[in-house]
């Protein structure tokens, strides 16, 4: 019993002593190592000018008899090393005994080639090693002993020699012959659509491009961009704040500790795996053993936030196309993700489609995109103060970033009137943002109209969508049709005043247009049934959740929970249509003087002469829905189709409710509250009097053509 209690102990005793070596980060140790490594070279040096004491003197005659000439290149090699190590956090490298086994590799090539060229001037070792290549005869002897030296100065560095970069600027340089000032000032649209993207330094761009949860980019998705007539000219970058934030996730050995000890302590044995820094959070995973359910792991969700000191907790498990399970803890310190950072790192002038934008970074600090001609519509809800209309902001910057007026056309609506009321004037608006509840409808209407002329476009020229179309517009040279992107910022307000009647518009539009490149962006802060229904849920896939109170507000987002475990600020679940499960995200900031700075710009580029797409919202309402403008406020009343055979109804029958109009008619409660409204107006009914019936004033004809 004695032998099993000391066997015990001294395990324990080796495991504190292990997890005492997680009291320093790689990071931290790869500075010792990178400081020790400069301080010798330092030392190396001052030795050579008699500075280093009696320890100097000996080193120096040392090395001239070891190494020769080749004493002034072991300070280098300890410099190459010291940056090496320096480089480390950057780069990921780690200290093992292939660093000095490749620094050792340069010193002995080096003095075996100062032996074969300066003869004596290698010192001893440098003579051991022309005496070992000298049967391969000078030329031999030199191959070989430059390969040992760059193997040694890649296994130094541990870090591979890239040539793309050379051949990627001999392409540019090929490439760009054309003058940028030529290109701006040609009116003529670009007509190489279909001509695949040059692959320039593609491992660069391997690192540079995100990871998306949709369909990668290709040239196919690409709207070129057209110059409108004017001296129209994109934002630049330079309009943008920028400037990094680094994260600080805590102690991420001793946090990843308590979580294995955590689990074990209910016997749940699991191996940690990698840890991933985010923006806001950091990312623990770990694989659990054989025979481990993962719902036991998910139960401990409270005990391992009282473990780590953290709240809110979320647990992913498994992550999606990995045998792991994710433990999000909540960083120190956040970082901005700031949306000119994100610009500046993609360079989506590149690349980029018109209706590609950046949502922000994953836990892994990677840049996520969205594609909008993908999705093909998004709904964004979160509760008061989460970031909702930063994310909408950042959207419309992102578009307006890389789009003409010829390439894309907005409707914005904005029921608060005072987030989106500033991006009157640009060109880019079909009509001046909607503000009054009462157009909505109209607009939204005219949107259906607009669709449906679109496809008669599209069937006339036999293509199925809106890039077939604009590619043969490009090939016969004739306007293209532009995106049109209409965003609604405040569902809920519109949904308590039209119900049913919004509701079916919105389906439609959602369900029909696609292919004419017409696209819905919906954003609400109250995520309830009555708002968000199971129609709309239906036909907008793409939806992204910010932060709601309850499980039972996430569920109605994401038909799953976990937006109620976010931090707010911008941190958001993104669900693609092409995923079963959200992807967590911090979303990309824009301030308002940024917003303010762009809307100025593209203000001042735009130009005043009315398009054809541009619509005067009184005379389509005149139009299309037949409203009569009455009284000295201008209140207006929509004629409802139905209005005719309610009037009959009511003036055979006698009868006036809203129940009663719902049963006979077959329509929602909002349409015949409003069809008893407009009844009232008219004089045919009364006003209502509580729980009585109204009464009816007019009464049919007999056959002698008197009233009964």
């Amino acid at each position: 019993m004695a032998r099993k209690k000391t066997k015990k102990r001294k395990e324990n005793d080796d495991e504190d002593y292990s997890s005492a070596g997680y009291l320093l980060s790689e990071e931290v140790r790869a500075n010792i190592y990178a400081i020790i490594s400069l301080s010798l070279s330092f030392i190396l040096i001052l030795a050579y000018f008699n500075l280093a004491g009696s320890i100097g003197r000996y080193t120096l005659q040392a090395g001239n008899y070891f190494l020769g000439w080749g004493y002034f290149i072991l300070p280098l090699i300890l410099l190459l090393l010291s940056f090496s190590y320096f480089r480390s956090p950057k780069l990921k490298i780690h200290f093992n005994y292939l660093n000095i086994v490749g620094a050792t590799l340069v010193l002995l090539s080096s003095l075996t080639l100062l032996e074969l060229f300066l003869p004596t001037k290698g010192g001893l070792i440098g003579k051991l090693g022309n005496s070992i290549f000298r049967y391969f005869g000078f030329w031999g002897n030199l191959i070989m002993n430059l390969t040992i030296f760059f193997l040694g100065v890649i296994l130094t560095l541990n870090s591979p020699i890239h040539l793309s970069w050379l051949w990627s600027k001999l392409k540019r340089r090929s490439d760009t012959s054309l003058s940028d000032e030529e290109i701006v000032s040609s009116d003529e649209p670009i007509t190489n659509l279909s001509s695949e993207p040059e692959e320039v330094a593609e491992p660069e761009k391997k690192e540079s491009l995100p990871e998306t949860q949709d369909q990668p980019v290709t040239s196919a998705d690409h709207i070129p961009k057209f110059k409108i007539k004017g001296p129209y000219k994109l934002p630049s970058l330079s309009l943008l704040d920028q400037g990094n934030t680094h994260p600080r996730g805590g102690d991420i050995r001793a946090n990843a500790n308590i979580i294995k000890r955590t689990l074990e302590s209910f016997g749940i044995e699991v191996e940690m795996g990698e840890v991933n820094v985010g923006p806001t959070v950091t990312q623990y995973t770990l694989r659990p053993v054989e025979g481990v359910k993962l719902s036991s792991i998910t139960a401990l969700q409270n005990d391992l936030s009282l473990a780590l000191a953290a709240h809110p907790l979320r647990i992913e498990a498994p992550i999606p196309g990995k045998s792991l399970v994710g433990i999000e803890v909540p960083n120190k310190s956040v970082s901005l993700v700031k949306l000119g950072n994100i610009f500046k790192e993609l360079k989506l002038k590149n690349y980029l489609s018109s209706l590609t934008f950046p949502l922000g970074r994953d836990v892994k600090g990677k840049i996520v995109l969205a594609n909008l001609a993908q999705m093909p519509h998004l709904l964004i809800a979160g509760a008061t103060g989460t970031g909702k209309s930063v994310s909408i902001h950042s959207l419309l910057m992102s578009l307006l970033m890389e789009n003409s007026p010829q390439t894309l056309r907005l409707i914005l609506v904005d029921p608060k009137r005072v987030e989106l009321s500033h991006y009157n004037g640009i060109d880019h608006l079909v009509t001046p943002v909607i503000t009054d509840n009462k157009k909505v409808l109209p607009v939204l209407r005219w949107v259906i109209h607009e669709m449906e002329h679109r496809y008669d476009l599209l069937s006339e020229e036999g293509v199925r969508d809106i890039k077939g179309f604009n590619k043969k517009a490009i090939q016969n040279k004739k306007m293209i049709l532009p995106y049109l992107v209409v965003v609604i910022d405040e569902l809920a307000d519109l949904m308590m005043a039209y119900g049913r009647d919004l509701e079916g518009l919105i389906i439609r539009i959602a369900q029909m247009s696609r292919a004419t490149g017409i696209h819905l962006v919906i954003s609400t802060q109250r995520p309830s049934v009555e708002v968000i229904t199971g129609l709309i849920k239906a036909n907008i896939t793409a939806r992204v959740a910010l932060q709601v109170a309850s499980q039972v507000d996430s569920r109605t987002i994401l038909d799953m929970g976990g937006a109620e475990k976010l931090l707010g600020h911008g941190d958001m679940l993104y669900l693609s249509p092409t995923s079963s499960k959200p992807l967590r995200i911090q979303g990309a900031f824009i301030s308002e003087e940024e917003v303010d700075r762009l809307i100025d710009f593209i203000i001042k580029e735009s130009n005043t002469e009315p398009d054809e797409l541009n619509i005067d919202l009184d005379n389509f309402i005149a139009k299309y829905t037949h409203i009569n403008i009455q009284g000295e406020e201008g209140e207006e009343w929509q004629e409802d189709e139905l209005y005719p055979q309610a009037l009959e109804l009511v003036t055979k029958t006698g009868k006036a409710s809203a129940s009663f109009l719902q049963r006979k008619l077959r329509i929602g409660y909002a349409r015949a509250a409003r069809l008893l409204d407009m009844l009232e107006e008219e004089g045919v009914i009364g006003p209502g009097e509580g729980a009585k019936p109204r009464q009816v004033y007019i009464r049919p004809k007999n056959e002698n053509g008197s009233k009964e």
